[in-house]
């Protein structure tokens, strides 16, 4: 099985749609690491040998963020608009969409499932 920054990539997936269970990783970037990897595609993971996975690895942490490295940086950028008293940072502080979504109705995945007024416990 491969390992790869910390992730256990399915075993049975083509390798270009396994590496996009790296946080951090879409399609294209999947598809672009392979690229530069000179590994085929359409291989799977299981089949793939170690000094493909060694490329594949060092290609990753060679010009990619990903994983813990990623969410910190993520964090971070979230923590400095709260600090700031940005208004993008209130946003996130109140778990209210950040980006310009309506919030009359929606919006049901950033506040959470709907509280009734009056209703008994």
């Amino acid at each position: 099985m491969a390992r790869i920054e910390g992730v256990d990539l399915p075993r049975n997936k083509r390798i270009d749609i396994a590496l996009t269970y790296i946080y951090g990783i879409g399609r294209t970037t999947a598809s672009q690491i392979c690229d530069e990897a000179q590994v085929d595609h359409n291989i799977r993971t299981q089949d793939l040998s170690e000094v493909e996975v060694a490329r594949i690895r060092e290609v990753i942490q060679r010009a990619h963020k990903v994983e813990g490295e990623l969410r910190k940086e993520t964090a971070m950028n979230i923590k400095r608009l709260i600090d700031l008293g940005a208004y993008r940072g209130l946003r996130h502080r109140r778990g209210l969409p950040a980006r310009g979504q309506r919030t009359h109705t929606n919006a049901r995945t950033r506040k959470g499932p709907k509280r009734v007024p009056g209703r008994k416990r």
